[in-house]
């Protein structure tokens, strides 16, 4: 169906941007308005949910500008699970920034809200694109918007972690994903994607296998290994950046980027037949293990979600991987689930640093009893990471499994079990020193950035609020996933 509203779900966070930039002198009129864009990008897009419930697909073209070649979106349950998500937790990230950036006495802030508008609108735009050249246009564009807030803090540590972040983005993107795209088109003679993928019966199965290869080497926002160092060091960056960027827009728009081409390039008819399931899965798998046996040695909170964040990636494209539709249910309703989780993690992390100062685990002693509205919520999505019923998170572990099951991939099952295994160690770990370990002594507030504006020890209502939103989430995921599950389907079927 033709419909322009995909245009304007792209076109709100642009408009907001812009409006922030001439608000930029009269800091409340500024927040509202980040706040208030944030709000209205997802009731645009709720105005979508009827159709693509029902099984639709909305489709418009914004710029012909080549043959074969446009700037066009597309819009079906796929792309709408995860811009949703991303527009959802924009609204509840934009809410807790306001408390947290004015406590922690970060500058730039007008450049920060508008910066992270511009990511959203690439995140959405990438999410609805129609075919390889919008989404990798995007994809670019996406690159360039986060740059300044990976680097908010403008020290030497930003620095170093903006060259690293543009190196492995652009560089991958330039070697890897944009051949990718092009050895695609002179095989299949189209940009566009196509439910069960695009190649023709006849296609040569060696090109075919060096394009994906150079598909999951270019999409480095995805963090598979080898190309996912560039996700901690990213860590640097203020905490509402790393909760809505590296916990859900950023590398979730990788790991969309990647099952698009699985699914819509490809399809998984043609991965089993060239054998590409089995090699997919086993990256996944080395990179699940990999990340989760880091993330055990780190001390440093926010470094023990970034590896954890790089193994819940590869969970997802495991999933898909399988090419059995509950691995593949799995892994898509992950994305939306894994998201709220993780950045209940990244809010509680953040509003620690606020009250207490303390950015260690061998920091938390006595620190659950005494704010137990920031480690409670915390605890709830550290079990829904791990997978523990009630939470969204046993809803894909358990589709998971009996997708490794169906697949007859006894290995993939093996390494669930034991990723699960390590990960309830290193999040139960600081669960457990926070709520049953001796105090470990004050700590004064954090001023490396500047004088706490918030009272030492008083968490803001606009931090505390999306907090304890997520957190309920995930735990709402865990006990009505029917209409996760029905989208899921949707693609699945």
């Amino acid at each position: 169906m033709e419909t322009a509203v995909p245009l304007v779900a792209v076109a709100v966070p642009l408009a907001g941007a812009a409006a922030i930039t001439l608000a930029r002198g009269a800091p409340r009129l500024r927040d509202a308005l980040s706040v208030g864009t944030a709000g209205l990008q997802l009731l645009v897009l709720l105005t979508l949910a009827p159709a693509i419930f029902a099984g639709g697909t909305l489709e418009v073209t914004l710029l012909p500008f080549l043959p074969q070649v446009a700037i066009a979106f597309r819009v079906d349950a796929l792309g709408y699970l995860f811009a949703t998500t991303a527009s959802f937790l924009w609204l509840l990230t934009a809410t807790y920034a306001l408390g947290y950036m004015r406590a922690m006495g970060e500058n730039h802030l007008a450049r920060f809200h508008v910066f992270v508008a511009l990511a959203l609108a690439s995140t959405t735009a990438v999410a609805f694109s129609a075919n390889l050249v919008t989404m990798y246009l995007f994809y670019e564009a996406l690159t360039l918007a986060t740059y300044p807030l990976v680097t908010h803090h403008g020290d030497a540590a930003a620095a170093t972690a903006g060259r690293r972040y543009l190196a492995y983005h652009f560089g991958t993107s330039i070697a890897f994903f944009l051949p990718a795209i092009i050895l695609t088109y002179l095989l299949a003679g189209t940009f566009d994607f196509m439910p069960g993928g695009v190649f023709p019966a006849g296609a040569a199965a060696l090109p075919q296998v060096v394009a994906y290869v150079l598909f999951l080497a270019g999409i480095a926002k995805a963090a598979m290994v080898p190309f996912h160092s560039w996700l901690p060091s990213a860590m640097v960056a203020p905490t509402p950046v790393s909760a809505l960027l590296h916990a859900v827009a950023v590398v979730n728009a990788g790991v969309f980027c990647v099952l698009r081409v699985m699914l819509d390039v490809y399809g998984q008819a043609r991965l089993a037949e060239l054998h590409l399931g089995v090699g997919t899965a086993v990256v996944a798998s080395l990179t699940i293990l990999l990340a989760s046996f880091y993330a055990l040695r780190m001390d440093q909170l926010k470094a023990v979600l970034a590896y954890s964040t790089i193994a819940q990636l590869s969970y997802m494209i495991l999933g898909v991987a399988l090419l059995v539709p509950s691995g593949t249910i799995g892994g898509i309703v992950h994305l939306a689930i894994h998201s709220f989780a993780k950045i209940t993690l990244f809010f509680a992390v953040g509003a620690l640093l606020v009250v207490s100062g303390r950015t260690r685990v061998s920091e938390l002693g006595g620190l659950g009893p005494r704010w137990p509205w920031i480690m409670g919520p915390f605890a709830i999505g550290a079990l829904g990471i791990v997978g523990i019923p009630p939470t969204g998170g046993f809803i894909t572990k358990w589709y998971l499994v009996v997708g490794s099951i169906q697949a007859g991939q006894l290995a993939v099952f093996g390494v669930l079990l034991l990723s699960t295994l390590l990960t309830a160690f290193y999040y139960l770990r600081i669960v457990r020193a926070a709520f049953f370990s001796a105090p470990s002594g004050e700590k004064p507030p954090p001023a490396e950035h500047g004088p706490l504006v918030a009272e030492p020890g008083k968490l803001p209502l606009s931090m505390q609020v999306p907090l304890v939103i997520a957190a309920a989430l995930s735990l709402a995921f865990g006990l009505y996933p029917a209409f996760l599950l029905h989208l899921a389907g949707l693609v699945a079927r």
